[in-house]
C-alpha cells in the first residue's frame, strides 16, 4: 500500500487542455473517487497514474517515488477497466493467476492466493469456467479479483460498474466497499455516477473542464458545496436554484418576497439589489395546504411515484423558466398542471454568486 500524490499535473492535446494544474494527495489506504461530467479529465488522470498516458507537466508520486518516467509495469498498480479485459481463452482461475505468474510468483503461493481471492469474491465454484460462461457481474468480480490477487500498492478503477444492470451494480458496489474495508489498498475510482461517489468514497474529487472544483468527504461536498457546479452535480434529485434579488433581509422573486434567514444576511449584505442564486435541496422543501407568508406557488409538471416517496418536477407559477424538484411522501400524487403551495426551509439554503457561481460565505 502507498499514498498517491499529484503535483501540478497538466495534460494537453495540441491546444486542448484535458487536465489543468491538478494537485491532490491520497493517503495510504484511503478510497478516493474522481467524479464529474463527461470530458472533465477524470479518466485521463487515472491513466496518467497508471502509466498508460503521461503528463505534459507536473509530477506523479507513488509511495514518495516519482514515477513520471516509469512504464506502467514498474508502477505496482492494478487497473480495472469498464470492459473487464478478461482473457477469453483462460479459465477464471487462470485469469486470477495471470498477474502473479507474470511476476514469477512461485506456484504454491499463486494457488493459495487465487483460492483466497476466489473465496472472498464468491468465485470458488466458478474457477473452471471461461469468461463467456459467466454473467456480467461474475466477469466483473473476476476482473476485480485479478487486481486484488496481485496485491498492488494502488488500485485504479475506471467506471468498473457501468456495464452492469441496476440491481447488480448496487450489489457489486456493496461488495467493493466490503473488499476495501478488508484489504485497505489505496484506491482511485473514476465514475460519473454520484451514488457510487457518495457511498464508496472516503473523499471525493469533483472535476469540471479539467480543473478541481472541490475535494472533501461526501457529507462536506453535499452539505457545503464550493460552487454552483458542485451543488447541482451531486445530489439526486439535483439541488434547486431560485434566482432572486436580495434587498434588506428579503429575497424578492417575480411576485413573492420571502425572508432571508439571519445566517445568510451577513454574506449577502454586499449584494444589495443584486440577483443571487438560492440553492436548496429537494428534501428541504415542504408542501403546504395553502399559500401563506414564506410560501411559493408552483405548478406540477411531472410526477414520478417511487413507492415510499414521490418525486415531483414543477415550475414557479409566476415564472415558468424556474423549475424545482420536490421529494414528497409516497401518498402524495398531484396531477400535472395542479398548483401546490411550497415552503422552502431557507435555514438550509446556500447562496451562490450568480456571475461566478461561487458560494457566498
Amino acid at each position: 500500500m502507498a499514498k498517491v500524490r499529484l503535483h501540478q499535473i497538466a495534460r494537453r492535446f495540441s491546444a486542448v487542455a484535458a487536465v489543468e494544474n491538478i494537485s491532490f494527495e491520497v493517503p495510504d489506504g484511503e478510497f478516493w473517487v474522481l467524479v464529474g461530467p463527461s470530458g472533465c479529465g477524470k479518466s485521463t488522470i487515472l491513466r496518467m497514474v497508471a502509466g498508460l498516458d503521461f503528463p505534459t507537466s507536473g509530477e506523479i508520486y507513488i509511495a514518495d517515488q516519482n514515477v513520471n518516467d516509469r512504464p506502467a509495469r514498474d508502477r505496482d498498480v492494478a487497473m480495472v477497466f469498464q470492459n473487464y479485459a478478461l482473457y477469453p481463452h483462460m479459465t477464471v482461475a487462470e485469469n486470477l493467476a495471470f498477474g502473479l505468474k507474470m511476476r514469477r510468483v512461485e506456484a504454491a503461493k499463486v494457488q493459495q492466493r487465487v483460492a483466497t481471492v476466489a473465496e472472498a469474491l464468491e468465485l470458488s465454484h466458478l474457477l473452471a469456467r471461461k469468461p463467456k460462461q459467466l454473467s456480467g457481474g461474475q466477469q466483473q468480480r473476476v476482473a476485480l479479483g485479478r487486481a486484488i490477487a496481485r496485491q498492488p500498492q494502488v488500485f485504479l478503477l475506471d467506471e468498473p460498474l457501468s456495464n452492469l444492470d441496476a440491481q447488480l451494480r448496487d450489489d457489486t458496489r456493496v461488495e467493493l466497499k466490503r473488499l476495501h474495508q478488508q484489504v485497505g489498498i489505496t484506491t482511485l475510482y473514476v465514475t460519473h455516477d454520484q451514488t457510487e461517489a457518495m457511498t464508496l468514497a472516503d473523499r471525493i474529487v469533483v472535476l469540471s473542464q479539467g480543473r478541481i472544483q472541490q475535494i472533501g468527504t461526501p457529507q462536506q461536498i453535499y452539505q457545503t458545496p464550493a460552487n454552483r457546479m458542485v451543488a447541482t452535480f451531486l445530489g439526486n434529485p439535483a439541488m434547486n436554484l431560485l434566482h432572486a434579488t436580495y434587498q434588506n433581509g428579503m429575497f424578492h422573486l417575480k411576485d413573492r418576497s420571502i425572508p432571508c434567514p439571519p445566517r445568510l444576511q451577513t454574506a449577502l449584505n454586499s449584494t444589495q439589489n443584486q440577483t443571487v442564486d438560492i440553492g436548496i435541496r429537494p428534501e428541504f422543501i415542504q408542501v403546504e395546504p395553502d399559500l401563506s407568508e414564506g410560501t411559493l406557488s408552483v405548478t406540477v409538471e411531472v410526477v414520478e411515484p417511487l413507492g415510499r416517496e414521490t418525486l415531483i418536477r414543477a415550475f414557479l407559477t409566476s415564472e415558468p423558466s424556474q423549475t424545482l424538484n420536490l421529494v414528497t411522501q409516497g401518498n402524495l400524487s398531484p396531477a400535472p398542471g395542479e398548483r401546490l403551495a411550497i415552503r422552502p426551509d431557507l435555514e438550509q439554503a446556500i447562496a451562490f454568486d450568480t456571475r461566478t457561481g461561487d458560494r457566498l460565505l
